[in-house]
């Protein structure tokens, strides 16, 4: 992928690479046909948007016929792998597991849209994340650029300052009095990462991007408890991987305007992001 971009022109860094390098390997996690492997993207982006005139689908109606199409094709994968031995890719994995083999259509979907946008959207969203990060940050682009070896605390970091989702909803359990506030069984708590990742009680000046932070994976990018990322440390290998390999080709992945945003109250991410490459010489 890196190989093959433009060096010294302009182009889109969120339709070449975070999004081709996301897609990719989750095509390879499902072994989904690769030739196809943008459907997933689209999948991915139709489940977290809010459909409005113009957007990525106009009405809720498009949105699920989109999502029943993606429900289709993993059905036709699901019927094909559960008639074959055992493999090593999710949707195999999914048919022959005691604990998946009989879920519902919903069920199933709903695994594979979590799946999906688990595993594109919020990587996706780093990646473009970092480079709009370190070039806000020149001073922190220059500790990078004179020890690479920053990479490892720079993922974390890159991680909670992008915080890719930006909330999660759930239901409680039981009645519980928090922060001096009652909570009733049944009622709906949303928990905005994006606001406990800037909270100066647990994270010391947590607005600024800084990638030598002494204990970076303190952050909640990536849930908490039992509904903790499964995907968690794939995320933090792929990012890792990328920013090695970005060193060692590119002095400096220059953003050259604002990032055009997207359009969610879930997703915290781009749509594009403008950039240019400096090589490494």
């Amino acid at each position: 992928i890196l190989d093959n971009l433009p060096v010294g022109e302009a182009f889109d860094w969120v339709d070449r690479v975070s999004v081709e390098l996301t897609t990719q390997m989750l095509a390879t996690l499902f072994d989904f046909p690769f030739e196809e492997r943008r459907r997933l993207t689209r999948w991915s982006d139709v489940a977290t948007t809010i459909p409005y005139p113009g957007g990525l689908v106009e009405t809720e109606e498009e949105r699920q016929a989109e999502l029943m199409e993606c429900l289709e094709v993993f059905t036709g994968l699901w019927n094909e792998r559960v008639n074959r031995p055992p493999a090593g890719d999710l949707v195999s994995m999914m048919a022959h597991s005691d604990a998946t083999r009989n879920m519902t259509p919903d069920e199933y979907l709903g695994n594979i849209i979590l799946l999906i946008v688990g595993g594109n959207d919020t990587t996706r969203n780093s990646i473009s994340g970092g480079v709009l990060a370190l070039n806000q940050n020149p001073a922190e682009y220059d500790k990078l650029r004179a020890n690479p070896g920053l990479i490892e605390s720079m993922v974390p970091e890159i991680i909670r300052w992008q915080t890719p989702l930006a909330h999660m909803r759930r239901t409680a359990l039981e009645d519980i009095e928090l922060g001096g506030k009652i909570i009733r069984k049944g009622d709906k708590v949303v928990m905005w990462y994006v606001s406990g990742n800037r909270d100066e009680r647990a994270i010391e000046n947590p607005d600024a991007f800084i990638i030598d932070r002494e204990r970076p994976r303190q952050h909640l990018s990536f849930g908490f408890g039992i509904h903790r990322c499964v995907g968690n440390r794939l995320a933090e290998l792929q990012l890792k991987i990328v920013w090695e390999e970005i060193l060692k080709r590119f002095r400096f992945v220059e953003v050259l305007e604002e990032p055009v945003r997207v359009r969610s109250s879930f997703v915290k991410g781009y749509e594009t992001l403008r950039v240019r490459l400096h090589p490494a010489t």
